[in-house]
């Protein structure tokens, strides 16, 4: 007998609380996990069937009720594997297959806690059955703000609302940003499950439990229309240019080919000028480069920074360059977003570092343990130091909120620019190392952003995907991948707050505690599950 054969046995003679249902057979649990995570993926960009979302939610959640916790937890891990292996591959285009391994490894183990939670709250189910799906999005909500804190700050990506990009749920992120989002995304799969397990099925007067279930889906999925989305106050707008210079080569050796990649973003606004003086164009109140269009540290090299004052004196407005600088400390450099003025170079006073560089990317925490590992950490010769400001720039016809590639994944560091008071969102980011599935998925991290705090968004790519975002979450502007390309557009410019702006972490503070207050419930029943007379 294998240990899920086991933990089957013990869940269906333990079911005593609420009824003696039993759990889905183990042959039907099994390939209903791994559904589920197929299902879970072909909600993301690139497919972006975000109905399947829910579906996801629901495959779960059914696989593991009523089992033991080391079953929901396999049935949950299985889960996660189908889900981060293949959505997260493009981290082994030019790494290698190890930290693709490692890190959807390492992912698809909050899903196996999710899935022992999803277990472990079967109590409380079967003593209440209308609360299946609140409990599900809650232990949802629950689930990702762990994995989007540990370890080494998280990893965000792959959460149930950025799945939700084209969905009609996605101006709830206008009232409580993402984990608003995936609660309400999640609770549509725990409506779906309560529809779909058999004891619903079974039971006299079906149709009214049927019917109510029915009317609350409707409810969820239709909740976003009553959301006002737009930007919130200003009225104000400019013209903003993205430039997208692409590299010569894909891939990690895009280090060595610096001066081409700065040329080429050089060359491209030179190119916009030329139409602008020929009024072919109309002339941008701001540039945007993207992370990396200078790898060359700018302030401390004479050339690159002529280069870059020959594009900005030409085009005769500010440049936010990407750029690498050196310092502060011997061995380290900073991944920084720097304002360049016309006639008078570097602004030092408009100067954004990066807040959360990637960890064994970035910079290698545990370096000598990380080495045992793997020698692949050593390509990281130089660790990125952590800015400690929020991306607050004033380009001078703009406050902008500046972050940097996979920090737009963190709802803090870009609601603090809004705070800040940034009036337009811009994410300056290096794709090269990935693919275009990846570039995708953090334009629909982009769309959320720009709803959750009623601002204009843009993207800069070196090699695409870029792309202008309006409040309401609509794409405009995107641009192919791996190919050179100049967007210019009017921007309109915000003031105020969301809610969700206003509330911050705390929507998602309320909905992890009541997952946590569910899960010390389902631990009270149990116990008096076990002190109950035979």
């Amino acid at each position: 007998m294998t240990t899920l054969d086991r933990e089957e046995t013990r869940a269906t003679n333990g079911a005593r609380e609420g009824g003696s249902g039993r759990p889905l057979p183990l042959k039907v649990a099994v390939p209903l996990a791994i559904a589920a995570g197929l299902a879970l993926l072909a909600a993301f960009p690139p497919y972006g069937v975000w109905p399947l979302a829910p579906v996801g939610v629901a495959m779960l959640a059914a696989a593991a009720h009523r089992r033991r916790l080391r079953a929901g937890a396999g049935l949950g891990f299985l889960t996660g594997v189908a889900l981060f292996a293949p959505l997260l591959e493009w981290t082994n285009l030019h790494t290698g297959y190890l930290p693709w391994v490692l890190l959807s490894l390492l992912q698809a183990g909050y899903l196996a806690l999710l899935g022992a939670a999803t277990a472990w709250v079967t109590p409380l189910v079967d003593r209440w059955r209308w609360a299946w799906p609140a409990l599900t999005g809650l232990l949802w909500v629950g689930q990702e703000a762990l994995r989007d804190r540990t370890p080494f700050g998280g990893f965000p990506w792959g959460r149930l609302a950025f799945s939700q990009d084209s969905s009609p749920l996605l101006p709830l992120a206008a009232l409580g940003g993402a984990p608003l989002v995936t609660f309400a995304a999640a609770l549509a799969g725990g409506l779906l499950v309560a529809l779909a397990w058999r004891n619903w099925r079974h039971q006299a007067g079906q149709w009214r439990p049927v019917a109510g279930l029915l009317a609350a889906l409707a409810v969820v999925l239709g909740a976003g229309s009553a959301v006002p989305v737009g930007v919130r106050g200003g009225g104000e707008s400019l013209t903003v240019a993205i430039v997208q210079g692409n590299v010569p080569r894909l891939g990690l050796d895009f280090n060595a080919q610096r001066q081409a990649v700065l040329n080429n973003h050089v060359d491209a606004t030179l190119t916009l000028a030329a139409q602008v003086a020929a009024g072919a164009q109309r002339r941008p109140d701001l540039v945007v480069w993207p992370e990396n269009s200078s790898d060359i540290d700018p302030l401390r090299n004479p050339g690159a920074g002529d280069r870059i004052s020959q594009a900005a004196d030409a085009i005769g407005a500010p440049i936010l360059v990407g750029a690498v600088l050196l310092g502060p400390g011997a061995g380290q450099v900073r991944n920084a977003g720097l304002l360049w003025r016309p006639g008078s170079g570097a602004d030092l006073g408009q100067l954004y570092t990066k807040r959360h560089p990637v960890p064994f990317a970035e910079y290698v925490p545990l370096r000598s343990i990380a080495r045992k590992v793997s020698s692949e950490v050593d390509r990281v010769r130089s660790d990125f130091v952590a800015g400690t400001n929020p991306g607050v720039l004033d380009a001078g016809p703009a406050v902008l909120g500046d972050v940097i590639c996979f920090e737009i994944a963190y709802d803090g560091i870009v609601r603090d620019t809004v705070t800040g008071g940034a009036q337009l969102l811009v994410v300056q980011t290096n794709n090269a190392t990935f693919d275009v599935a990846e570039a995708r998925q953090q334009l629909a991290m982009v769309r959320l952003r720009a709803v959750e705090h009623g601002r204009a968004a843009l993207m800069a790519s070196t090699v695409g995907v870029s792309g202008f975002v309006t409040p309401d979450g609509r794409v405009d502007g995107a641009t192919g991948f791996n190919t050179a390309a100049v967007v210019v557009r009017q921007m309109q410019l915000g003031d105020g707050r969301t809610p969700a702006t206003r509330a911050g972490v705390w929507p998602e503070v309320a909905l992890a505690a009541l997952a946590v207050a569910a899960l010390a419930g389902a631990a009270v029943l149990r116990r008096r599950r076990e002190v109950a007379p035979g």
